[in-house]
């Protein structure tokens, strides 16, 4: 199968991004709202299999092949295997520190792709004013954040939530080149997906019920409307343009602009929870901005 690819970023890639961008940045928020009364590597494991279920139903639906042998099987197994570890991260890590911080060292996942993939694909490599407009897009996000890293807001094990949050980024970035350098980047979005949300629910769920955490008696409304977000709007829907991006565009380049999902999430935070915006989030918004306009310059 062969694979239209794109080098440059149009306006549907952009505009998908954005949107993609503001789900995951509301979806840090919903997740951390459900652990309340779901456990967090349960609530994961939820989550992948419906996730699973979804995109089985929809490949079946428009006749897209997902068991044909093309050589993807191995990559596949890799790219579920990090998937699972990540969400297991980020979950895990959700019962020590703020969804705020989690979002922001998810982020260093565009680093560990951009220092990638010259070795998977050498038109991908970054130019210094590109890897300088990397550097400024993070930079603007931790200052933005930065507010609340002196103190450990969410306790005195706050740093082992930020050190899950950082491992979480890796196995993200991971997992974007381990798609990029295999088979799998040649195969179709939804059973790339298929493959990281049925190996990472099998696996979530096994270790969800070696750890036995106990679930409220009763899940309320909100909690409900968490886990339809995470499973239904996030999982399904969002990773599955996100992998049709993956297959059609540079991935350095999508990866830049991930950096304005922990933006949309204090964003949200203000808007939702009535957090106050700051000066520093002008100067993270701007300095996102302006990194994402050097990564893509031509």
């Amino acid at each position: 199968m062969t694979t239209e690819r794109k080098t440059r970023l149009d306006g549907v890639a952009i505009a998908s991004l954005v949107l993609c961008c503001f789900l995951w940045g509301l979806n840090q928020v919903a997740a951390k709202v459900a652990i309340a009364e779901v456990p967090p590597l349960a609530q994961a494991a939820l989550r992948s299999l419906g996730g699973a279920a979804l995109v089985f139903l929809w490949a079946r639906w428009r006749g897209i092949a997902l068991f044909e042998r093309d050589g993807s099987l191995r990559g596949g197994l890799a790219a579920g295997a990090l998937f699972a570890a990540e969400f297991g991260c980020i979950f895990l890590g959700l019962q020590f520190t703020t969804a705020s911080r989690m979002a922001v060292f998810i982020y260093i996942s565009p680093f560990v792709v951009a220092l990638g993939m010259p070795f998977i694909a050498h038109t991908e490599r970054l130019k210094p004013a590109q890897m300088a407009g990397l550097v400024l897009a993070f930079a603007g996000v931790a200052w933005g954040f930065a507010e609340g890293f002196s103190k450990p807001a969410a306790g005195e094990r706050q740093w082992l939530g930020d050190a899950l949050g950082v491992a979480a980024g890796v196995l993200w970035g991971a997992t974007t080149l381990a798609i990029r350098g295999s088979r799998l980047s040649a195969a179709s979005a939804e059973k790339t997906l298929l493959y990281q949300l049925a190996i990472s629910g099998l696996a979530l769920a096994v270790a969800a019920a070696l750890r036995s955490q106990p679930w409220a008696p009763t899940l309320s409304t909100l909690t409900w409307a968490s886990l339809f977000f995470q499973t239904v709007i996030v999982t399904f829907a969002s990773y599955l343009l996100w992998f049709w991006l993956v297959r059609h565009y540079p991935a350095t380049r999508l990866a830049s602009f991930t950096l304005l999902t922990p933006v949309f999430g204090l964003l949200l935070g203000a808007l939702l929870l009535g957090e106050p915006i700051t000066a520093r989030l002008v100067v993270a918004l701007a300095a996102v901005a302006g990194g994402i306009v050097l990564v893509n310059r031509s």
